[in-house]
């Protein structure tokens, strides 16, 4: 399977992105990708840490580009008291409501929820869990993380805290963009708010069921860079080696960090 030699736009996410088939190939720990299973297990690892700083907590947090997924909101969720979930296309909206609605054929996530509790010192706590994160999940909404407001022309109260997970790095075409899409998340969240970011670093590509899309190739400088040029600053930085043995990514490494909008950001 050859990699997308161009960017992949918005349209074709909204046409071609089957978020049952990206879930089965990345977060199915039942698979026999043992990679992709690792490569979960790492982010939620990150993410606990991440989400147990100081300072973390608060009223509203935002995930930004949450795909189908909620593994990215379950060390969160401790800490806020809403969530307000944000995804570019419509079938990953859908997929992520099903679960969020217990609707029959949702997708299992009772492995990682486990995982996830296990971290947190008590893995019996998993369907409290769940349900915690049902209740809190208040919206879920479009955003375009290249418009000056992703929301538009939804007004949203401002975040405590923003999450965004293997988001950006699909969204944009090249750095100026990147730099860009993080000036404009910041803009949905409080002077003083914190920015969470899981970044791959070194890819160009991910595959899964025989469809390649294309990933912003970035090193940890210019993630780290850009943050601070969005008017952060850096509380949090953690950057990893990672690869996989198999040809559904190029993926060079992991970055996970933590910032802060400064106060007197605009």
């Amino acid at each position: 399977m050859e990699a997308p030699a161009i960017f992949t736009e918005a349209e074709f996410y909204q046409q071609n992105f089957n978020p049952r088939d990206y879930l089965n190939a990345y977060y199915s720990p039942s698979n026999s990708q043992e990679e992709a299973s690792g490569f979960l297990m790492h982010n939620l690892r990150t993410l606990h840490k991440m989400f147990s700083l100081d300072g973390l907590r608060g009223d509203i947090l935002i995930d930004v580009g949450c795909g189908p997924t909620i593994y990215q909101l379950l060390s969160a969720c401790e800490n806020f008291k809403e969530i307000i979930a944000l995804d570019y296309t419509d079938q990953n909206r859908r997929e992520l409501e099903k679960w969020l609605k217990n609707e029959a054929g949702a997708f299992n996530w009772e492995p990682v929820v486990k995982y996830v509790c296990e971290l947190e010192g008590d893995r019996e706590k998993w369907a409290e869990k769940q349900e915690k994160l049902r209740k809190k999940v208040k919206q879920v909404l479009k955003c375009d993380v290249t418009k000056a407001n992703p929301v538009a022309p939804v007004s949203l109260p401002p975040a405590d805290c923003i999450v965004s997970t293997l988001c950006l790095e699909g969204a944009c075409k090249d750095l100026p963009a990147f730099r860009s899409a993080l000036r404009n998340i910041s803009t949905l969240l409080k002077p003083g708010g914190h920015l969470v970011m899981v970044t791959v670093l070194g890819e160009s590509y991910y595959i899964f069921n025989k469809q390649a899309f294309s990933c912003l190739r970035l090193e940890k400088h210019e993630v780290e860079e850009a943050v601070v040029a969005a008017g952060f600053e850096m509380k949090f930085l953690e950057a990893q080696p990672y690869t996989m043995d198999n040809d559904l990514t190029d993926i060079k490494g992991v970055l996970g960090l933590v910032a802060q909008r400064c106060s007197s950001a605009t």
